[in-house]
């Protein structure tokens, strides 16, 4: 039977653990902005990107991410933007997507059966990774790995990259800056 002691002692380390990770994000926070250059087959292709992390109650956090490139045979704009917000999991510095709503109001991961992204990210270090897998239509597999890493005071380096069924189909590397 455990004593009022050990129980006030478990939940202290039960508190300073979540804690921990809440300040985990911390170094992060911030507006970055900068842009790449990668090989395709088309030749190089430059991209705009720009980052926002914030942080979120409870240990949680929001990355919003834009990457705007040009067209290498049309030259026309892209422009993707993605919004997702992370929650703390059971586990030290895992974080679960939380981009829909459930039945009772609570935030969830989506549904990779269903033809949606599972997108959860980890920190390690002065590394925040962002993965999504996404189930292809024929039952194969798609994974988008984006490691943004704390470098220089102020710099974030973006590592990118899309593999299909065990084949890498584009890497990109990037560096941003901190804006202030």
């Amino acid at each position: 039977m455990m004593t009022l002691a050990r129980i006030a002692v478990l939940l202290g380390a039960l508190a300073a653990a979540g804690g921990a990770c809440a300040d985990d994000i911390e170094p992060f926070l911030g507006e970055y902005r900068g842009h790449s250059i990668s090989d395709t087959a088309s030749g190089l292709q430059e991209r705009d990107l720009s980052v926002v992390i914030r942080g979120k109650g409870r240990g949680g956090f929001v990355i919003e991410w834009t990457t705007v490139s040009r067209g290498s045979t049309s030259g026309k704009l892209r422009k993707k933007s993605y919004t997702v917000e992370f929650i703390p999991t059971k586990r030290p510095n895992i974080y679960s997507s939380a981009m829909k709503t459930n039945l009772f109001g609570g935030r969830e991961a989506m549904d990779p059966l269903k033809g949606d992204p599972y997108v959860w990210g980890r920190i390690a270090g002065r590394t925040l990774t962002v993965y999504a897998l996404i189930i292809t239509d024929e039952g194969g597999y798609e994974m988008q790995v984006y490691e943004r890493t704390l470098t220089d005071p102020g710099r974030m380096d973006l590592e990118f990259s899309r593999v299909r069924d065990g084949r890498v189909l584009k890497q990109i590397h990037g560096t941003l800056e901190r804006v202030q």
